[in-house]
């Protein structure tokens, strides 16, 4: 009768518990576009928008130009995805495909391992490390560029996208492969056209992920870009210091009065960076629901 009761009880609590999780996450992701959104509209009053979207940053002059921080923060992060995405997808295939078992047991934690490092350590080691050697190599000014930012954002975008993209391999049924393998495909036809077609869901959701975790940096890219305000539109910006989105709030918002221009403009780039963010899950979640909605229509 006892045992009765607890299982009610727990058929009662657990699920609602769930969906309460569920809930709060949307609740959470609410509230705070909503913070956001009441610190950052008074900016719309103390600044044009002319002057909103100008080349200049400098808020000593009460020069209040994003421009600068967006093309810095996507010039980053397309150049950290263009290391990211092949190394990233390239060593997931590796894994669940080719790597003998043992190996698979060694390589997997050890990626998720590199995953969870602080990027404050990662920063440290651009500048003693990563920085001297590319003002050396490529003959620069200064090694702290946005080539630097790129490159160890595209470090700490790697292992989110092996990590995922390994399951979703490692999810397809292994008769999709023995099927391709009886109708005389080679290895490589069978991961090409049959394994990562079957997870390409889980693989576009790798890579969305990968971006996510790019544009939302903070410390890694705050010491070895240089933080530089300038806009990044030449073909040269790579290898020149740029300043991002994230150490520009990380920078600037200890110091800053309470509820000054210079604070309710923070907070916008802030509700920026919200927005871009919200838009690459967007289109990740997009991706996927048409991806299943084929798969679906194939099967039927």
């Amino acid at each position: 009768m006892n045992s009765i009761r607890k299982l009610d009880w727990q058929e009662f609590f657990i699920p609602r518990l769930i969906k309460a999780s569920g809930y709060s996450a949307i609740l959470f992701v609410i509230l705070i576009f909503f913070f956001l959104l009441r610190e950052s509209l008074p900016t719309f009053g103390e600044v044009s928008l002319r002057q909103l979207f100008s080349e200049r940053w400098y808020p000593i002059e009460a020069r209040y130009g994003i421009l600068p921080l967006i093309t810095g923060s996507l010039l980053v992060t397309i150049g950290a995805m263009v290391i990211a995405v092949p190394f990233g997808i390239g060593t997931a295939v590796f894994i669940s495909e080719i790597a003998p078992r043992w190996l698979r047991e060694i390589l997997k934690p050890l990626v998720e391992l590199l995953g969870g490092l602080p990027s404050v350590v990662l920063g440290f080691l651009g500048i003693l490390v990563l920085a001297p050697r590319l003002r050396i190599l490529l003959d620069l000014p200064t090694g702290l560029t946005a080539l630097a930012g790129s490159l160890l954002l595209g470090g700490i975008a790697v292992p989110t996208i092996v990590s995922i993209a390994e399951d979703a391999l490692d999810a397809v049924p292994l008769a999709y492969r023995e099927g391709a393998w009886a109708m005389g495909a080679t290895r490589w036809q069978t991961i090409w056209r049959v394994t990562l077609p079957a997870a390409r869901s889980g693989v576009l959701t790798a890579v969305m992920l990968g971006i996510g975790r790019a544009i939302g940096e903070t410390m890694t890219v705050m010491m070895v870009t240089g933080n530089a305000p300038v806009l990044a539109t030449r073909l040269d910006s790579l290898f020149r210091p740029v300043r991002t989105m994230t150490a520009t709030i990380a920078a600037e918002m200890g110091e800053v009065a309470n509820a000054s221009t210079h604070y309710h403009v923070l907070f916008f780039i802030g509700m920026v960076l919200f927005l871009i963010s919200l838009a690459v899950n967007l289109a990740a979640s997009s991706i996927v629901f048409k991806a299943k909605k084929r798969a679906e229509r194939v099967l039927s």
